[in-house]
């Protein structure tokens, strides 16, 4: 068991750690729960999936990076496929405040990245902020996705975000976890095509800007994340947080990054460039590249 798990472990309910134990010493397991594995959890507990997913939050938690706020937030997305997704805020220290993780951006992130095509719900141990919840209003789950929390009924999103304002608003049909190829070629060494191959999955219907990063750890696994734009703007997810979620949530040390590429289209109405090299400086990674592809290529 990954020792950032311990104090939580040993906190939950004797047939909840029974049960989970096994999963959690697993070398493979990497903040997913299978529809099996989510079987064999309530079967053992006797829980219902809203209990169980409430029961996990801690566990969830313990996968923050909470090195400003020192508040860790847990949440769990629930894919219609059966399988549930880890996720906790992480934030990176000597960058702006803008560059943090939301745990439901984490846990959705996480889903979407792990080809997941529709969420039914979130659970999460504190009440979504309102980022959160405009960044959840992307989804093509729309407002009927739920929400789960501690001490309250389930809800939905249209509970918490009424009147909301989503891409519907400015005639955009594209939804996020929905899949999409935007037909970028495939080239150069494996680093360079994983992030291209996450480029052609970003979602960016608004500005057109695909992007994708990919990194290579001190492991020498590359972990890849794709830009998640939003109808707000400002919840929109840029493509190395994507990355770092998928870092983090395979329990590597963020600090660890040994190599970095971006991909952008040329002559995007954004550029990811500044932001991404910056925060992986803060991270201790100088060694990043950036490819650019060409729009007339989608």
């Amino acid at each position: 068991m990954h020792p950032r798990f311990t104090t939580a472990f040993s906190a939950l309910p004797a047939s909840l750690q029974a049960a989970i134990q096994p999963l959690l010493d697993s070398a493979d397991f990497k903040g997913v729960l299978r529809p099996q594995d989510v079987a064999f959890l309530k079967q053992e507990t006797g829980l219902d999936d809203d209990a169980l997913a409430l029961a996990l939050l801690p566990i969830a938690a313990c996968c923050a990076v909470a090195t400003v706020s020192n508040f860790n937030v847990g949440a769990i997305s629930r894919g219609v496929s059966g399988h549930w997704y880890f996720g906790a805020n992480m934030e990176f220290e000597h960058t702006p405040l803008q560059q943090t993780v939301h745990a439901e951006q984490s846990a959705i992130t996480h889903a979407w990245l792990n080809g997941e095509e529709k969420l039914d719900a979130i659970t999460v141990n504190y009440t979504p902020c309102g980022h959160c919840r405009q960044f959840m209003n992307e989804l093509n789950s729309g407002t009927a996705i739920r929400i789960s929390l501690p001490g309250r009924a389930v809800s939905t999103l249209g509970d918490y975000l009424p009147d909301a304002f989503g891409p519907a608003d400015l005639n955009i049909t594209e939804r996020l976890l929905t899949p999409i190829n935007h037909g970028f070629p495939l080239e150069g060494e494996a680093l360079q095509q994983a992030a291209i191959d996450a480029a052609n999955q970003s979602h960016a219907p608004y500005s057109h800007s695909f992007s994708g990063v990919a990194l290579r750890s001190q492991s020498g696994k590359i972990f890849s994340g794709r830009y998640a734009e939003n109808a707000a703007f400002n919840p929109s997810l840029p493509p190395l947080q994507a990355a770092l979620i998928m870092m983090n949530m395979s329990n590597e040390a963020l600090n660890t990054v040994q190599q970095a590429v971006l991909v952008e289209c040329e002559n995007s109405t954004l550029r990811q460039q500044d932001a991404t090299q910056s925060t992986l400086a803060a991270l201790g990674c100088e060694d990043f590249s950036l490819t650019l592809v060409s729009k007339t290529s989608v």
